[in-house]
């Protein structure tokens, strides 16, 4: 039984991640999910000082705020001429730095250092249950993941087309009537639910491998957005799956280790894949040479 939950999490995380991460890979802002998973810190410090508890459901809210403020603060420094990569890095850093500082000067004496915030322990999923009027309804991940799945599937679906389009040709977008600024914030906003309901399971750290490497999967394996989607579900999927039984087999981190899974899963795609694939276009290129050679001879 615990296995099955630990595995289930896996999926819904992975699953959550991969489709929001599809849209990140496509704008090229991959690393938007480390910036949210770093800079969350004051926001679950600050959350704990008001509330005085370090119940996650506080801890999320405040994480959640601050990760749409450095979403916000992102943009804005991007729109004030600073460079998409350096913005981030700025924006991440400075919370970062802040959390830090509130963690040593408010809440030494509390358990609440960054093993807590940035590393999470999937194997504790099915101990970790939330009550509701008294009676046990299940690991609390997976309905705190489970959630932002179904809000990112939701928001997406009915939206589809406006996140496809501004992906692709935001300039077109907007030509055209769509709000593109929006899109752009609720696409982050779902990053930022995503990622700090993921925290609990998983650790933020290794979400950001999660955000990235089943969607860049699914990149090079189709062009289209439909189907890139439904691959990197599917790659997660069975990354989270994969990754557990290897790390039962090498008594290790089952996080670390579907993230390694994934990581396989990139390589094998970037080797082989019928279209970008390193080996395949290589053995295309020799396989049209070796022609044109045959259409030489056969000419003289």
């Amino acid at each position: 039984m615990n296995t099955w939950l630990i595995i289930l999490t896996g999926v819904l995380v992975t699953s959550a991640c991969s489709i929001v991460g599809c849209f990140l890979v496509l704008r090229r802002m991959a690393m938007i999910g480390d910036a949210i998973s770093h800079s969350v810190l004051p926001g679950i410090v600050i959350a704990f000082l008001l509330s005085g508890t370090r119940d996650s459901v506080w801890m999320m809210f405040g994480a959640a705020a601050v990760g749409l403020l450095s979403v916000f603060l992102i943009q804005l420094f991007h729109q004030g001429g600073v460079q998409s990569d350096a913005s981030i890095g700025v924006v991440f850093t400075s919370l970062f730095s802040v959390g830090v500082i509130l963690v040593s000067v408010f809440a030494r004496n509390v358990d609440l250092d960054l093993d807590c915030v940035l590393y999470g322990e999937i194997a504790y999923v099915p101990w970790n249950t939330l009550e509701l009027f008294g009676a046990d309804i299940g690991p609390k991940a997976i309905w705190t993941v489970g959630i932002a799945l179904l809000l990112s599937m939701l928001v997406i679906g009915l939206f589809y087309k406006q996140f496809k389009l501004c992906a692709f040709d935001p300039g077109l977008a907007a030509a055209v009537g769509v709000p593109v600024a929006l899109f752009h914030y609720v696409l982050m906003g779902l990053v930022s639910v995503t990622t700090v309901a993921s925290f609990e399971s998983v650790g933020a750290i290794l979400v950001v491998g999660m955000l990235v490497v089943p969607p860049l999967t699914a990149y090079l394996l189709t062009d289209r957005l439909s189907v890139m989607i439904g691959l990197s579900v599917v790659c997660g999927a069975v990354s989270a799956i994969g990754g557990y039984y290897v790390a039962s087999w090498l008594d290790a981190s089952i996080t670390a280790s579907m993230i390694s899974v994934a990581g396989l899963l990139l390589a094998l795609a970037f080797l082989f894949s019928p279209s970008h694939g390193v080996v395949m276009r290589k053995w295309k290129q020799r396989r049209e040479l070796r022609e044109l050679h045959m259409q030489d001879a056969a000419s003289v």
